[in-house]
């Protein structure tokens, strides 16, 4: 990049970090309620209860690290994002799910016989879902597990 596009960037980065707003505004309670409802249109694996949560131009992204099946480019779209996720939910065995919280946000755990598989995480704007965030990586997953210590 050239010296120029840097500085912009740099910029503008600090013109937000003084601001101090947060990335998204998000209410707890309608973030949960579309969580709720797009796990149970998961569940059953109806594409129209999916279509009906999913934003129109959603965009589904999943990290296997290379260690297993994931989607390789984002899928983008409420059509493809809800046929895709209906097809999982036929070809996985009988799994079981729970609200978490993760990163200051609701998001979805998933997991057979006790063990995760996948940690879920939703952006929702305007009652919809607009971007999901799929980890299915295990090397990421065995993390969860592990308290955070956090210093200053």
């Amino acid at each position: 990049r050239s010296p120029a596009a840097v500085r912009q960037i740099v910029h503008r980065a600090r013109e937000r970090v003084a601001a101090r707003r947060p990335r998204m505004e998000v209410d707890a309670s309608e973030q949960r309620a579309v969580v709720e409802r797009f796990l149970a249109a998961t569940h059953t694996g109806d594409v129209q209860a999916l279509l009906a949560v999913l934003a129109p131009e959603v965009v589904a992204v999943a990290d296997g690290g290379g260690h297993v099946p994931a989607v390789r480019q984002p899928v983008t779209g409420a059509e493809r994002v809800a046929r895709l996720l209906a097809g999982l939910t036929k070809a996985m065995p009988v799994f079981g799910s729970e609200i978490i919280w993760l990163n200051g946000a609701t998001a979805i755990r998933l997991h057979v016989d006790g063990e995760t598989h996948a940690v879920v995480s939703l952006v929702v704007a305007d009652g919809r879902v607009t971007h999901l965030y799929a980890v299915n990586n295990p090397h990421k997953l065995r993390r969860l597990a592990e308290p955070e210590h956090l210093s200053r």
